[in-house]
């Protein structure tokens, strides 16, 4: 019993200790079997038997504490257990007597109320770690050796079956039978078993306590289906035995008549995956676990079931159409690889492809129900978990290349280079190029002059690139962007747009911002040909963020006017938003090569004398001497010589050296200058008004969440473009109030939240500790209330938002702010340092005035 007194436990680790607990549990046992033998009633026996369970495993473990090591004491104690209780059920069934019936129910009691301690005691891997081998081994028993497949009757012919099929009915606690399924089913697939025995080894173990309890079965069924995340061989398994009620890979499932609760359970299930919510407030492991489930029934369903059930298509494209809104790819997945396996059902030869990634077969873990990636994977995303920016690809002599994307939060520096040309390379490669080219010339003429067949006509044909229009003019630039009617045009001035740009012509103040409208509003996907689409998006992005970089100011007044005008769609207002984000960094590092004049010191510490040169030189050289220019009366340089020994075998004699002052060659020196801070105002204040205002055609806080995320994230790599910067920490305080609001902090969607992370750690990075410590001291309580709701509410989605990659900003943005408080405290400590070293001592008549005393 639980409550024996301590003072007969003895000290761990002793010998004579070990010997009164073993006679203190004999003890116990005598006084058990003596009840049980005595008892009047079957719950006499219940209660004896549950003593000496609380003997063997109190909960507590003050009895038996310290004298052997807990797991390999369960583990003996578990393996000791499950053999003899099956050998006692084999000798028991075999015993015709008539106490039979009630000798073995005594052992499943006792055999029920051990593992249900051993459970609770935190040793459920130990249990089930013994139990695998036993019930396989039980299982290849059972099979015959001329026969391949299991079946039920099979199993039930064997004798110590029976001891398998009360074990788990036997333990009265459902949680520690839970505790056993979870840890029975991941390590079924850690161990790689295959679908066919591990739907036996279920069935062996649950199928009689599932027919008679409905505990069990809600444990299977709305448990490990709606609510708990396993890999998926288990949802498998899961799904076999709870609803389809067939082993894998039989003749039974191939039969049209389903199990009874089958089409209850996928309404269910399609029910709760159709609502919005359950995308919003549910993780992304959750959301694949409950897709992958659908869609193993779905691939067991027929046309003509789908067409008796109720609900399941509505259910089906609400759930694909709010799942393709959705700005996260792996969420987007999920609705493709459903309404391709409903397509399949509805018609076979006509299956539905959402996605250009999409097979055949589709692969139901998503990336996230693995074996070794059940819990919570640390990037998603998916890469596109988080807001999107862009590749960045650009070299020494390369033009800049940029691959539109908008998944990743990472921001990469923008570079600009402006090279200045050697001349004297440059004509140097001109006039070697030219004496190449007369030579190749020469051999040329010589082999056509030996064959006719060489000479070719003159190709005098127009070619389209000869007939289009060459703009030399912004005005016409744009006129032609205004002709939806020829699209050769629009293509043309789309190509021709971003060269002209950026040679920043004189009226490019007064025509930027006609040209920023009419580029915006061109219709790429319906001007340009089929497939050549992105070519045309590219080429207009990169024009509007050259607009953006060479004349910042006239082009944002017209991009942040129409960000939140009723004449744009959403996709214009995605574009706005990622040519601003990419003109700030490219604003923000603009590389520039400056040729400067190398300056060497003319006279050095080493040398013995200026006027002199050095005496270094081959052995035998003679003294320096300094050498009058002929015909001058005043030189104003010095010019020296001297003998040098002629080497070995060389007849004549060696020439003089004439030392003079030389033209140091020039140097490029590669600099770089944030030109952002600038233009930072242009680009933030304005968006950051309007955001929570509906109007026609805008509503970023609810419809068109994903402008909101790309805004926010727009407004995080402005002002990590700006690090350290003055600037900073004047705009700070407005991306605070803005992310700080209720609306935009608690957002339902995790594209939202994800962007929120991003900006308050991009504040964390561009504020100076210095401007944080100066802000305390004046009380200025914006910064510093912004920094403490920055630390609260991070704390708050690292401990409870539901999305895996909000939770693992969070704790990113939290070490950022940790590193930032521990920054601003030593600004505050020299701060204080300086301020006392600086101020006068109290007493003035304490000073010593030097020379007082003369």
């Amino acid at each position: 019993m639980a409550g024996t007194p301590s003072s007969s436990v003895p000290s761990p680790g002793g010998g004579d200790g070990e010997a009164r607990l073993e006679a203190l549990a004999l003890a116990k046992v005598a006084e058990a079997a003596d009840a049980i033998a005595a008892a009047a009633s079957a719950g006499e026996v219940v209660r004896a038997i549950q003593a000496v369970a609380a003997l063997l495993f109190p909960v507590d473990s003050a009895a038996v504490a310290g004298t052997v090591e807990e797991p390999f004491r369960m583990q003996d104690v578990v393996s000791q257990l499950l053999a003899g209780a099956e050998a006692a059920t084999v000798q028991l069934a075999a015993d015709r007597d008539a106490n039979e019936h009630c000798a073995l129910s005594s052992v499943f009691l006792f055999v029920g109320e051990v593992l249900s301690r051993v459970s609770r005691r935190g040793s459920t891997g130990i249990l089930v770690a013994e139990l695998i081998p036993r019930i396989r081994s039980h299982l290849h028993r059972c099979v015959p050796s001329d026969h391949k497949a299991i079946s039920p009757e099979m199993i039930q012919h064997v004798c110590q079956s029976q001891f398998w099929f009360n074990m788990i009915e036997a333990m009265r606690d459902q949680h520690s039978i839970e505790r056993l399924t979870e840890e029975l089913l991941r390590q079924l697939a850690s161990q790689h078993i295959s679908d066919e025995e591990a739907y036996w080894i279920l069935w062996t173990l649950f199928n009689q306590s599932f027919k008679s309890l409905t505990v069990m079965r809600a444990m299977f069924v709305d448990k490990f289906l709606l609510w708990k995340t396993f890999p998926l061989c288990c949802l498998r398994w899961i799904l076999h035995y709870a609803v389809f009620e067939c082993p894998p890979n039989s003749a039974t499932e191939t039969l049209t008549q389903r199990a009874p609760n089958f089409f209850g359970t996928l309404q269910s299930l399609v029910t709760i995956w159709s609502r919005k919510e359950f995308v919003q407030s549910y993780s992304v492991e959750q959301q694949a676990y409950i897709t992958a489930a659908i869609g193993l029934c779905l691939e067991k369903l027929t046309k003509k079931e789908l067409e008796t059930t109720k609900d399941v298509l509505n259910s089906i494209l609400q759930g694909v159409s709010c799942r393709l809104e959705s700005p996260i790819d792996l969420i987007r997945k999920m609705a493709s690889a459903v309404a391709l396996t409903f397509s399949k059902v509805v018609d076979p030869k006509n299956p539905l492809y959402l996605d250009d990634n999409c097979c055949e077969n589709v692969a139901w873990e998503f990336g996230v129900l693995s074996p070794k990636e059940i819990k919570a994977p640390l990037h998603v995303v998916e890469s596109k978990n988080k807001p999107k920016s862009r590749e960045n690809k650009r070299n020494a002599g390369e033009k800049k290349a940029k691959a539109i994307k908008h998944d990743v939060p990472e921001v990469r520096a923008k570079i600009v280079e402006i090279k200045s040309v050697d001349h004297d390379q440059m004509s140097d490669n001109i006039m070697n190029g030219q004496f190449e080219e007369e030579e190749c010339d020469e051999e040329s003429m010589n082999i056509d002059a030996s064959s006719d067949s060489s000479l070719e006509p003159y190709d005098l044909s127009d070619d389209d690139t000869d007939l289009q229009k060459k703009f030399s003019h912004l005005s016409d630039l744009a006129a032609a962007l205004r002709k939806p009617d020829d699209p050769d045009g629009v293509e043309n001035a789309l190509s021709s747009a971003e060269k002209l740009v950026r040679a920043s012509p004189d009226e490019l103040r007064h025509n930027s911002g006609d040209l920023v409208r009419a580029m915006v509003h061109v219709r790429c996907s319906d001007l340009a040909m089929e497939g050549e689409e992105d070519s045309a998006e590219e080429k207009r992005q990169k024009a509007l963020v050259a607009l953006l970089v060479t004349c910042p100011f006239e082009s944002l007044d017209v991009l942040t006017k129409l960000l939140y005008s009723s004449s744009v769609d959403i996709s214009q207002r995605i574009l706005i938003i990622d040519v601003m984000t990419e003109a700030a960094q490219e604003l923000a590092e603009t590389k520039i090569v400056k040729i400067e004049q190398r300056r060497g010191n003319l006279i050095t510490d080493n040398s013995p004398s200026w006027l002199v040169p050095s005496n270094r030189g081959p052995p035998g050289a003679g003294p320096w001497r300094e050498v009058s220019e002929p015909g001058t009366l005043l030189s104003w340089s010095h010019r020296y010589e001297r003998e040098v020994p002629s080497r070995s075998g060389q007849v004549k004699s060696g020439k003089s050296r004439k030392w003079g002052l030389g033209k140091a060659k020039d140097l490029q020196v590669e600099w770089s200058k944030n030109r952002f801070p600038l233009y930072a105002a242009a680009f933030m204040l304005p968006v950051m008004q309007g955001y929570d205002k509906r109007s026609h055609g805008v509503d970023l806080l609810n419809r068109d969440f994903v402008v909101l995320g790309k805004l926010i994230y727009m407004l995080g790599v402005c002002m990590k473009c700006m690090p350290m910067h003055p600037e900073a920490s004047a705009l700070a305080p407005s991306l605070l109030d803005m992310i700080r609001s209720r609306d935009v902090s608690q957002h339902a969607e995790a594209y939202v939240r994800r962007s929120v992370l991003f900006a308050a750690s991009c504040i964390l990075i561009s504020l100076h500790p210095s401007y944080v410590a100066s802000s305390l001291i004046e009380g200025n309580q914006d910064i510093s209330t912004g920094l403490e709701w920055i630390r609260t509410w991070a704390l708050q989605v690292a401990e409870g938002d539901p999305d895996t990659e909000c939770t693992s900003m969070a704790m990113n943005c939290l070490r950022l702010h940790s590193e930032m408080a521990l920054q601003t405290s030593r600004a505050l400590e020299s701060a204080n340092h300086s301020k006392t070293s600086r101020a006068l001592p109290t007493k003035l008549d304490s000073i010593i005035i030097p020379f007082g005393n003369m």
